[in-house]
């Protein structure tokens, strides 16, 4: 079957705080667990006043506390912000705490805008093109110490934690298939080049000692309940998250709420289409359908969820309507 992970923003819903959305990330980790997910990945966003997961590495150990099984990491560490040789130790350090279970997700953007990136990086001069040459130097931190290496990651040396590259446009499938390292597409909230930025990955792909053939894993929006009226009323909550977001006025997580659909310019709803395009949102039934029809078009070889939920039992009862879905799964699978 088919793998499904978690992604989670980790949502400051509206009436909450920071220290409620590290309680609820802790305890959908471990709702995830017990569930059989394959992983539960935390995403590097900065100056959004609805997600709390800024400080990713810490929010992955504590997010991963009661969990004894799935796998922990980031989706992704925005490498331009940090000196690889500082994301070698702290991911060395999770290894340590989670051994054999951390993943290593990494992106170019900054998490934010550009006022955001000029704050984290103090000049933006050839950040994101450095990206590959700093992959490539994040891998060596990692590898093995060869003897008589002056500066090592301690931890982080020997750890071989495995990399992952993140992306939403071509460059990114380019770069994955050259190292030869899993990809993972954001097709949740920018699908418009999926499909090509799959093809190719796939056909220019070339083996590594981490990966041998290629693995595509897509975001997908999952907003699931017992019956499609129900599950249109939670993602009432992802579709004003998305429209506040391109109208300049980012907001936390709002409650359920079909009235403020009124207000959606059409320009609005156009943007709505494209950007919902890789989602499910309805009832078990509805959820299986176009979840099989999905995979069977993109073939991938994993899902990573994505529930946008303001309610946190809603998002737990999706979570587990998705869970269920998998295991009834016999897709046939467009890469094969």
């Amino acid at each position: 079957m088919i793998p499904f992970s978690i992604l989670d923003l980790a949502p400051i819903v509206e009436g909450s705080n920071p220290q409620d959305a590290l309680a609820r990330a802790r305890r959908l980790a471990t709702h995830g667990d017990r569930l059989g997910y394959n992983r539960y990945w935390l995403a590097e966003h900065h100056n959004m006043p609805g997600i709390a997961s800024a400080a990713t590495a810490v929010m992955i150990s504590h997010a991963g506390q009661d969990t004894e099984n799935i796998r922990l990491g980031a989706g992704g560490i925005m490498l331009p912000n940090h000196a690889p040789l500082m994301v070698a130790e702290q991911f060395g350090t999770l290894e340590a705490i989670y051994p054999g279970r951390i993943d290593l997700g990494l992106g170019r953007a900054p998490g934010g805008d550009q006022a955001v990136a000029h704050a984290l990086r103090r000049t933006l001069v050839g950040g994101e093109d450095r990206f590959p040459r700093e992959v490539v130097e994040l891998q060596q931190w990692l590898a093995d110490v060869q003897p008589g290496q002056r500066v090592q990651a301690v931890p982080g040396g020997g750890t071989n934690i495995p990399l992952w590259i993140l992306g939403s446009s071509l460059f990114g499938a380019q770069l994955a298939a050259h190292l030869g390292l899993p990809y993972a597409f954001a097709s949740h909230f920018a699908p418009q080049a999926m499909d090509q930025a799959i093809k190719i990955y796939r056909e220019t792909f070339q083996p590594s000692d981490q990966l041998k053939k290629p693995y595509v894993m897509l975001g997908f929006n999952m907003i699931a309940a017992d019956s499609d009226e129900e599950a249109d009323r939670l993602a009432s909550s992802l579709r004003r998250t998305f429209v506040n977001l391109r109208r300049g006025t980012p907001t936390r997580l709002a409650p359920a709420d079909l009235s403020f659909d009124e207000d959606i310019q059409p320009h609005e709803r156009v943007m709505l289409e494209s950007i919902l395009s890789c989602s499910a949102v309805g009832s078990p039934e509805t959820v299986k359908e176009k979840v099989s029809a999905f995979i069977d078009r993109t073939g991938a070889d994993e899902l990573i969820l994505s529930a946008h939920i303001y309610d946190e039992a809603a998002r737990h009862r999706s979570y587990e309507i998705a869970a269920d879905v998998r295991e009834s799964l016999t897709p046939a699978r467009a890469a094969e």
